[in-house]
């Protein structure tokens, strides 16, 4: 980590406030993942009811994300930063206040066609909808900070290690919201979790960001936000994210109801905590490699190991089976978020980094979206089983689509993809 002692000591400063508001942050968004299905079931949600609620997730981040994406770049980092920790603060408090409505059903129509809800899940919905404001703020604007302040020769290096926060929260959140649900019920987890965001909130008030936005903003390239999604330096890590997307929604949804259906007596969370051990391992190699060997070999790499990591889910029949498989999915993500976010760097220049990466973050949403209510029905007629084995399908597509369309022809894909290439699409 000697990449640390080249910057001043202002910067160092700031590096340690950002990196310790990101663990407040997944900390305080993982430690829910354990209880939260558990708590909608409670509430008297089906498999379905519950695939919906988590899916509202991805509703929130994708109608906020074109929003606070040019505001990362119109307005600066830090506002956008606390707008994603004010939603880690508030949602908790508001799933528990859910409890406090009365049982009774809103009729819906929809086309002729009447749809009874409950009201307890619409409300779930909204807020579940909400907190997904939080990923849409704070990812993008953490990640188009951490590239600000990083040299270009070494920013697969400073992102690769500045990311870290996501494997170190979702190992301490998922425990620790685990546990206490254990030991203390909802109440006590979701109000932990409300705690973090608000400490997350008051670092990030004592940040100093350097990028200066220009004034009056860009607003040719906000009203050209979506056009630029099927550009040939967003398209494909679009794609890919789209089918991650699926992947992981159906990992953070039903994992839970997947060890319960397999009958086995597990603490969900040392999933998760597996997961994140194996990330944070990953990202310790992978970021800096990749500044030397190119991203293209770890890209395609991760979306390898991510099938293998849904098949040892699909395969699992046991505790240790569960966690290894946790374990390879970590190496996965944590080597492929890191690599997305280096490579839609080297995409962009600083006045539309945020957009650049709140685009290509656009599939990984609507794959959440998508995984949550489609594999939800599948699993209520199937198994929870089943519909990690479709995931596992879907990374494998993702592979076959990054090693033959990441560049402008398929020789030049093939090439980048195996790391003998250079990425066309790079802002020199």
């Amino acid at each position: 980590m000697t990449i640390f002692s080249t910057f001043s000591p202002s910067v160092r400063n700031n590096l340690m406030v950002l990196f310790a508001s990101g663990l407040c942050f997944w900390a305080g968004l993982a430690g829910l993942l354990p209880t939260l299905p558990l708590f909608i079931e409670t509430l008297g949600g089906s498999g379905q009811q519950i695939g919906i609620v988590m899916a509202s997730f991805a509703i929130g981040l994708l109608v906020a994300r074109p929003y606070l994406s040019r505001l990362a770049d119109e307005r600066g980092r830090k506002v956008v930063l606390m707008i994603g920790l004010s939603a880690i603060a508030i949602a908790p408090f508001g799933y528990l206040l859910v409890q406090l409505l009365p049982h009774w059903v809103v009729p819906l129509s929809v086309g002729g066609y009447t749809l009874n809800l409950d009201a307890s899940m619409l409300a779930m919905m909204v807020i579940r909808a909400f907190h997904g404001l939080s990923i849409a703020a704070f990812v993008v604007a953490y990640s188009a900070l951490v590239l600000d302040l990083a040299p270009p020769a070494r920013r697969g290096e400073l992102i690769g290690y500045m990311t870290l926060v996501n494997p170190i929260g979702l190992a301490l959140g998922p425990a620790l919201g685990g546990f206490l649900y254990e030991a203390l019920g909802f109440t006590t987890a979701f109000l932990a979790m409300g705690l973090l965001g608000i400490v997350g909130l008051l670092l990030v008030a004592r940040l100093q960001e350097p990028y200066r936005p220009r004034p009056g903003g860009d607003d040719a390239a906000s009203t050209e936000f979506w056009s630029q999604l099927w550009s040939g330096r967003i398209r494909t890590p679009a794609i890919i994210l789209l089918l991650v997307g699926l992947a992981f929604g159906t990992l953070s949804t039903f994992v839970p109801l997947y060890v319960r259906e397999a009958g086995l007596a597990l603490n969900v969370g040392l999933i998760y905590s597996a997961s994140a051990l194996a990330s944070f391992m990953s990202r310790l190699v992978a970021g800096r490699a990749s500044d030397r060997h190119g991203r293209g070999r770890f890209i395609t790499a991760s979306l390898l190991i991510y099938s293998v990591a849904m098949g040892v889910f699909w395969l699992a029949r046991s505790a240790p089976m569960f966690l290894l498989a946790g374990m390879i999915q970590g190496m996965a993500g944590g080597t492929l978020i890191p690599m997305i976010a280096a490579l839609m760097g080297d995409r962009s220049s600083p006045s539309d980094r945020g957009r650049t990466f709140g685009l290509a973050m656009v599939g990984f949403d609507v794959g959440i979206a998508l995984a949550g209510p489609v594999f939800g029905t599948i699993a209520d007629q199937l198994s929870y089983r089943g519909i990690f084995g479709l995931a596992g399908v879907m990374t494998l597509v993702g592979l076959i689509v990054f090693a033959t369309a990441n560049s402008k022809d398929l020789s030049h894909s093939l090439r980048f993809a195996l790391g003998h290439g250079r990425d066309v699409y790079a802002v020199d």
